[in-house]
């Protein structure tokens, strides 16, 4: 995942401020995922669960990111693929609903977690950060293929 994220932002960083502040919130989206899910440099070293103050992190930027996408970059996108042409908007127009779907793993996961105590017993935490990270996996790409379409198609 900071892989892709990382190619995006030489791709079409410094192109347009809110994609890059976008990217950017991505990039830290990402980083404490992997800190959650324990993965290097982040490993746990007793397997303990994450601490709540972590989880409650990432729920609030994942809100914060799935927010900007849907009320600023996909408003703008779906503007410029209007002005630009059916095939553009035809694209646009079949990613949308399969974000959606991702959006509503975020929100049940943020259901679930955002309000996370000391005391709680986690049941299926693993496996719902599983779940959320392919989610997450997958929103990337999509949302990657917008922007490509965007800047492949849009610009001067």
């Amino acid at each position: 995942m900071l892989t892709r994220v990382e190619k995006a932002q030489q791709k079409w960083g410094g192109s347009h401020t809110v994609i890059d502040n976008w990217l950017n919130e991505r990039q830290e989206l990402i980083v404490l995922y992997c800190k959650i899910a324990g993965f290097a440099p982040y490993d746990k070293k007793d397997h303990a669960l994450p601490e709540p103050e972590q989880i409650q992190s990432f729920c609030q930027l994942l809100m914060d990111y799935l927010s900007a996408g849907h009320f600023e970059v996909y408003d703008d996108i779906a503007k410029a693929c209007e002005k630009k042409g059916l095939e553009s908007q035809k694209l646009a127009n079949s990613i949308y609903p399969r974000i959606s779907g991702t959006t509503d793993v975020a929100l049940d996961f943020n259901d679930k977690y955002a309000e996370v105590n000391k005391e709680d017993l986690l049941e299926g935490f693993d496996n719902d950060l599983s779940v959320i990270g392919e989610s997450l996996e997958l929103r990337f790409e999509l949302e990657d293929e917008l922007i490509d379409n965007l800047f492949s198609n849009h610009t001067d």
